[in-house]
């Protein structure tokens, strides 16, 4: 795989098809439902008391949500180049519009605090970035939350010149 900025747009070449599932996989991840903690971490509570709990439920909850849907939905707009015939992965380029750059980063961060509350990881699983095997779903969870804070990381330092 090799990532650039090429003018006004973020790419990423020579994929292989098991990233580009990983990839496929980011607006899926996003999904907290069944995860009763993962939700709570989307929308952590501002404060102990229930007033302002109450408070934030009703107007704030909504706008998050409606703008995590709208990063998720362009996200998933940006990985429909991905869609076709694996075979030919290798030539595709995944081309992300510099000005979508926020609604990855809102998107990759959705997935990975997702991601790594359904599995509570802990923060030395976390920070251990020498891991590699994948021998469990929880350890090919690990790599999706390493991976994505990888291309957060690529992301910001394109955008932050």
């Amino acid at each position: 795989m090799e990532i650039c900025r090429n003018g006004d747009a973020l790419q990423i070449s020579e994929l292989d098809p098991f990233l580009a599932e990983l990839l496929r996989q980011i607006p899926l991840s996003t999904n907290p439902e069944g995860a009763p903690a993962a939700e709570e971490r989307l929308f952590s509570k501002p404060s102990a008391e229930k007033e302002i709990c109450a408070e934030w439920k009703s107007y704030v909850e909504p706008e998050l949500q409606r703008i995590f849907r709208s990063a998720t939905e362009t996200v998933a707009d940006d990985l429909a180049q991905l869609n076709g015939n694996e075979k030919s992965l290798g030539n595709r380029v995944l081309r992300i519009p510099v000005e979508h750059a926020d609604a990855w980063l809102n998107t990759l961060n959705q997935a990975r605090l997702v991601i790594a509350t359904k599995y509570e990881f802990s923060d030395e699983e976390l920070n251990d970035h020498d891991r590699s095997p994948i021998g469990s779903r929880r350890d090919l969870g690990l790599f999706q939350v390493n991976f994505y804070g990888f291309l957060q990381e690529f992301i910001l330092r394109e955008i932050s010149g």
